[in-house]
This record gives structure tokens, C-alpha cells and sequence, in this order.
């Protein structure tokens, strides 16, 4: 009757299981609007940029996802251009060395930023005059005598210095500048919007944003991900698929549920007292309770520095008869590890503190732990 009843319990608890992992695949597997940040490379949305990586991946071939740390770019002159579309914090000290560095070795750095103040020592302006609307359409033009029509929503304007190229510009100021590092160079846009899939192909955006990427003489291109906060590695739900996500997830269940099922507790063992009893020496606990209570410290240390000579005696062959004082030279021999001077303190102070007729608590416990130390060492050598 009982493994009927056990037999029943189990198909119930199974039927519940199944129902749990059906609606959990369900609910981890079920199509959902996916949300995305602006500017990312994989974004479909009107403020990513897939539209352009895409293009560029399949006309130049060699175009990939940067989603390490600046550290890890390389230091050699291979051409490459890693492209920064507005980026979502401004870097370290430590990782704008890494840039620099990575441009210094012979590549390009191509930033598209509202205000890239804060990075690679651009300095910028903000506008006296009112920014331009979303309707109206701002007449830029290049240092070849090439004109172009864009829309420009950020409201400063970009400083150059000496050795500064100005590559576009508008009747408000610099829109875009070149700088040489090392064998590379740096590129600045405060139009990042061009960049985007909503605005790609409006006025001439896709022709200004070519005219950027062809200053570069790209031979591969990385879009950086690593400013968008895209270090996927911490996220275990885009390191793994669902599917293997859902059998983890059910397997932890279906292990608890076994364990459950199988009787199987958690906690501590509690040991029943009369276990204790039978198998441990109360009466030496109860004693020591007792020179404690009593204050007997003087008894008790003596106790426990005789039997440590009873030990001496049977482990180490140190006559049990002699004196602490006479036998500092066989424990410097047997006692490894420990100051012949400390060894020779050791003794001195044993025997003064045995022949005073009381003892306080704090004498007592020092006394205890360094006959303690010895009695271990005399037990495990």
C-alpha cells in the first residue's frame, strides 16, 4: 500500500514538474520586441548603425565587432581603423593611452561624438547661435571645394590647433578634423547621427560619412562595442543559447525534485546526546570546568606541564626526573624550527612561573598555549 501511495506522490510531482518546465520554455523562448541602445553595430533600429556595417562588411570584407578592452588593440602597423560612434562614456586615462598607442603604431582612431571633449584632448566650443531643427538642413563643405547637405544636431563646434586638418565645416564653426598621432591619426565628427540607420541615406550623409572613412585608408575595420558598454562576456545570457539555458535550468529542478523525492535533508548533523556520551570523556571536561570555576590556575598549569614532560620522556626520550632548566639542550636538538635563545626563554620562564604559589588568568592562558605548541610538536615529530 505504501509504495503505491509513494508511486502516486511521484507521478504528481513529475506531472507538476513537466507543467513548470512547459511554461518556462514558453516564457524563455516566446518572441519579444527586442530594445536596443543607440549606435550599436548589430542594432536594427533607426539609431543603430547595422545599415553601415553592414555595407562596409560586405564591399571591404574585412569589418568586425570590438568588444575587448582598449588594452588588447594591437600595437602594431597593421592599417586598421576602429571607429567609435558615440560612444556612451569617456574613457580612463589608462585606456585613452591604450588609443593612443593603438594610433601611434600606424592606425586610425575615426570618433563620432556630439562632444568629444574629454577625449584625445579635443577641445571644443558651444554655439552662441541657435542649433539647426530637425527640418532644416545645414550647407557643409570640405578643404577640397566640395559642398554637401547634412542635418547637425550638436550644439558645439570643434577647436583645432596647429597641426590640425579641418576636414568639414559649416557657417558655425569645424565639424570634423584630422590629427596626426605617432604614424596614425585621429578623426573627429560631433555628427554621429549621420552614422545612423534612420539618417544614413537623408541629404548627403552616406556621402560625408565615405568621405571620413576614405581620410582613413582603411585596410580592416573594427566598430568598437567595448564604449557601448557591450562586454558580453558578464552576461550569461548572451554567452549561451536558450535552449541550453532551459536544460541547465531544468536540470537543477529535476535534481532538487530527485533529492526531495529520495528523502534527502539539508542542515546540520545533530548528534544525539547519548552518542556523546558513550563516546567522549566528559569527565576530563567537567575537571577542567572545575580548575576554572575555582581559579585554580596554578594547579591546572602544573598538570599540564607534567604531562608534557610525561611526553618528552616517551616520544623524545627526555629523562622525565630532570629539571626543565637541564634539558635545553636536547629540546634545541628535537625541537625543530625554533631558536635555540627562544628555546632557552621558554624553559627560564616555565620554571620561574611553576614555583610561584598563584598564578592570574592571563599568566595562565600564555603559559597554557606555549606548553600547548610544545606537547603538538612532541606529538607530531
Amino acid at each position: 500500500m505504501q509504495i503505491r501511495i509513494s508511486n502516486k506522490k511521484t507521478v504528481i510531482w513529475l506531472a507538476i514538474l513537466l507543467l513548470l518546465f512547459i511554461a518556462l520554455s514558453y516564457l524563455m523562448t516566446s518572441p519579444e520586441a527586442k530594445q536596443y541602445s543607440k549606435y550599436l553595430s548589430q542594432s536594427p533600429s533607426p539609431s543603430g548603425v547595422k545599415a553601415i556595417y553592414t555595407y562596409l562588411e560586405k564591399e571591404n570584407g574585412s569589418v568586425e565587432k570590438w568588444s575587448n578592452t582598449p588594452g588588447m588593440l594591437s600595437n602594431q602597423d597593421e592599417n586598421q581603423v576602429l571607429i567609435m560612434v558615440g560612444p556612451y562614456f569617456t574613457p580612463d586615462q589608462e585606456e585613452i593611452k591604450a588609443y593612443q598607442s593603438f594610433m601611434e603604431a600606424g592606425n586610425t582612431i575615426l570618433l563620432f561624438k556630439e562632444n568629444p571633449k574629454g577625449m584625445f584632448d579635443v577641445n571644443t566650443a558651444p554655439l552662441t547661435e541657435s542649433v539647426a531643427t530637425d527640418e532644416e538642413v545645414t550647407v557643409v563643405s570640405d578643404g577640397e571645394g566640395g559642398s554637401y547637405k547634412a542635418k547637425i544636431k550638436s550644439s558645439i563646434r570643434l577647436q583645432t590647433n596647429d597641426k590640425d586638418e579641418i576636414l568639414l565645416k559649416d557657417d558655425l564653426g569645424i565639424i570634423a578634423l584630422r590629427r596626426a598621432f605617432g604614424k596614425g591619426q585621429l578623426i573627429v565628427s560631433n555628427s554621429p547621427e549621420w552614422m545612423t540607420n534612420g539618417a544614413l541615406l537623408k541629404q548627403d550623409h552616406l556621402s560625408l560619412v565615405f568621405s571620413l572613412i576614405n581620410k582613413s585608408n582603411a585596410g580592416s575595420i573594427l566598430f568598437d562595442e567595448y564604449s557601448h558598454g557591450q562586454e558580453n562576456a558578464s552576461k550569461i545570457g548572451t554567452l549561451y543559447p536558450k535552449w541550453f539555458l532551459i536544460f541547465i535550468v531544468q536540470g537543477t529542478l529535476i535534481t532538487v525534485m530527485w533529492l526531495l523525492l529520495k528523502g534527502k535533508r539539508f542542515g546540520p548533523i545533530l548528534v544525539s546526546r547519548n552518542e556523546t556520551v558513550r563516546f567522549s570523556d566528559e569527565r576530563v571536561k567537567a575537571l577542567a570546568a572545575w580548575y576554572m570555576r575555582g581559579k585554580r590556575y596554578q594547579d591546572s598549569l602544573f598538570i599540564q606541564a607534567d604531562y608534557v614532560k610525561l611526553l618528552l620522556h616517551e616520544k623524545w626520550g627526555i629523562a622525565y626526573g630532570r629539571e626543565w632548566k637541564e634539558i635545553s639542550s636536547q629540546l634545541e636538538r628535537r625541537w625543530k624550527g625554533v631558536p635555540a635563545s627562544e628555546i632557552t626563554s621558554f624553559l627560564e620562564g616555565l620554571k620561574n612561573v611553576l614555583e610561584k604559589r598563584q598564578i592570574n588568568k592571563n599568566e595562565y592562558l600564555v603559559w597554557s598555549k606555549k606548553l600547548d605548541r610544545l606537547r603538538k610538536e612532541v606529538e607530531e615529530g
